[in-house]
């Protein structure tokens, strides 16, 4: 039985990430980059799809771990009979570089360690050619154009295509492991100090996160999931991805297998929005800048999703070796929904533009231009069906939640050519608004059942409507609001408080039923639940959702109530927004409380 979605940590270099399971095995790495083809695949097959074990020769050894401090370097310390050491692991943040470095130390006593390495080139099924290193304690493996190096005083020997290892520790000794990716065709990647690296490392996560301003009781939480979010950027050119991972599944067996390891304009619009409101504008800049080269040319060609280089060529397959996780086939790389249409990422994009520009970030005549491009081919199509949030493969309809969004653009456009003093564009910008708002209102609400739908004519609510209040679509005290909520409490949300995104029992996505609960849509009901004033249930569920954690922080895509268990892929940057937003309403909802108090005569608004 492989390990739980769970009980893996996350370490990273802004450029790529690892999964490190509690029993010390690097089960996922993609490298160099985060859409690379990995070269240990374990996570979605077993160990001969490739893996990185180190651990003790004792299987009965006691498991802890934690980050050091505000740093995203994982310290795993294992305790047995004879003694205790602890494994960190992290990856050194060197540009134009991909190494992972391993330090085993002893604690107390002696500690007998095992290591073995498999590495499996081109997602798991290529067996590299592995030689020892003239004149170095190592080996390189090399297949094709993909090379490895790893550098140890250990005494390694291979057996069985593995490469395998044998060494103790005592209390004060340190053995160093760095693993380096480079072209075969290239020079061997250059030897480098693991201490130093280490020390380089542990300062950058510091400084980066010393940066974060207090966000009330749940400051420990939020800092954690933004060294996360962090950690999903990659750094050269701003994008950010979804998830390190492909093919965590929904629902364990199941066929909702998907590829995360890309650029969605809705989940890094969401990140940057929840960033700019922690401070963090540097992200934000970046971001823009990767975005406009990435939607640069035709209006009708921008894409939902692109590389994390802009690439916009992302054709789904399927790699029929890998059994998938837990047997939940298939295993996707590359992602079909790239050729879908989801009108609400323009709203979320002008979204994340309005906020940067109100944080003081200035514009240029370029991201104005192709803003306004965007908002004339949004003003063209808005109307159609599309895809809506959720990808569905079954048909476009008329999704409510897209619409609203599309009323998004159009209002923060209005807002911001005022402000500009552009008052033709504002007006234009503004009757947009004004129509799709007129038409949500007729065509999407359900008198008979009080509120919001899921798509013109639907019978049902979808929880993406949790973003009406959110987005300043209609006010959260709204009875329409209201009804909405009570509709996905009645028919969304088990007993824990943990929302579905929709019945997929209905068909409406074209895939079989079943998944978990979406973990962004619970947090986005904890912020209804504040916006109306329902501080006890919303305290209350943002403390349920904070113990779904794993023991380092760590929120997966989906949740399963029933068996309490993670789901799809992991670390999902969407629930850790989530998180981060949830506790900047908490934060707000108590400054305005204290403002009322202070002058309760004036009106302090959300």
């Amino acid at each position: 039985m492989p390990p739980r979605i769970e009980d893996y940590g996350l370490i990273g270099n802004c450029g790529t990430a690892a999964l490190v399971s509690r029993d010390g095995s690097i089960d996922w790495l993609c490298a160099p980059r985060f859409d690379s083809p990995a070269c240990f695949a374990a996570l979605l097959g077993t160990r001969d799809n490739g893996r990185w074990r180190i651990a003790p020769a004792d299987p009965s050894a006691h498991v802890s771990r934690n980050y050091r401090d505000d740093t995203l370097i994982l310290e795993t310390t294992f305790e047995t009979s004879q003694g205790a050491a602890t494994v960190t692991d992290f990856m050194p943040k060197i540009d134009g570089r991909c190494d992972l470095v391993r330090l085993v130390t002893g604690r107390r006593g002696r500690v007998d360690f095992h290591t073995e390495l498999v590495i499996r080139f081109d997602y798991g099924v290529t067996v590299p050619w592995v030689q020892r290193l003239p004149d170095e304690l190592g080996l390189r493996a090399v297949a094709g154009p993909d090379g490895v190096v790893l550098r140890s005083p250990t005494g390694l020997f291979g057996r069985d295509m593995r490469t395998l290892g044998e060494f103790s520790v005592a209390a004060g000794e340190m053995v160093p492991f760095v693993f380096s990716y480079g072209l075969s065709y290239r020079p061997l990647p250059d030897v480098i100090d693991p201490l130093r690296a280490l020390e380089d490392t542990d300062k950058f996560w510091r400084e980066w996160s010393s940066r974060l301003r207090s966000t009330g009781p749940w400051s420990a939480a939020v800092r954690r999931s933004l060294l996360t979010l962090k950690a999903l950027s990659y750094e050269a050119t701003g994008g950010i991805v979804a998830a390190p991972t492909t093919s965590l599944p929904e629902l364990i067996g199941g066929k909702r297998n998907w590829d995360y390891r890309y650029c969605w304009l809705r989940d890094a619009s969401y990140i940057l929005v929840a960033l700019m409101g922690l401070g963090y504008y540097d992200e934000a800049r970046r971001w823009r800048d990767w975005l406009l080269r990435a939607v640069a040319g035709s209006p009708e060609q921008m894409q939902i999703l692109y590389s994390v280089t802009g690439a916009k060529q992302l054709p789904e397959r399927e790699l029929s070796w890998l059994p998938g996780y837990e047997g939940s086939r298939p295993v996707r790389v590359g992602n079909a929904a790239v050729d879908q249409r989801q009108l609400d990422v323009y709203g979320e994009v002008v979204r994340a533009i309005f906020e940067a520009r109100l944080g003081g970030m200035p514009s240029s005549q370029h991201a104005a231009e192709v803003g306004r491009v965007m908002l004339e081919h949004l003003e063209a199509t808005w109307r159609e069906p599309d895809e809506g949030i959720w990808e569905v493969r079954s048909g476009a309809r008329q999704f409510t939640h897209s619409k609203i969004m599309a009323w998004v653009a159009f209002d923060r456009a209005a807002i911001l050519a005022a402000r500009d003093g552009n008052a033709a564009a504002a007006a234009r910008w503004r009757s947009n608004a004004d129509e799709i708002h007129e038409d949500v209102c007729r065509n999407g609400y359900d008198p008979g059942m009080g509120g919001f739908v899921q798509f013109y004519g639907a019978r049902g609510p979808d929880a993406s409507l949790l973003q009406i209040p959110l987005v300043g679509f209609l006010p959260a005290t709204d009875p329409r609001v209201h009804g909405t909520v009570a509709a996905i409490e009645r028919r969304l949300m088990d007993k824990n408080g943990f929302v579905k995104r929709y019945e997929t029992e209905s068909g409406v996505d074209g895939l079989p039923p079943g998944e978990g609960a979406f973990l962004v849509c619970s947090f986005w009901l904890v912020q209804n639940y504040v916006l109306q004033g329902r501080f006890d249930e919303a305290r209350a569920l943002f403390e349920s959702l904070l113990g779904v954690r794993n023991d380092l922080g760590l929120l997966a895509e989906e949740y399963d109530p029933k068996n309490r268990r993670m789901l799809g892929n992991f670390p999902q940057g969407f629930s850790h927004v989530g998180l981060i937003t949830a506790a900047i309403h908490f934060e707000r909802a108590a400054q305005n409380a204290d403002q009322r108090r202070d002058a309760p005569d004036r009106l302090v608004i959300d």
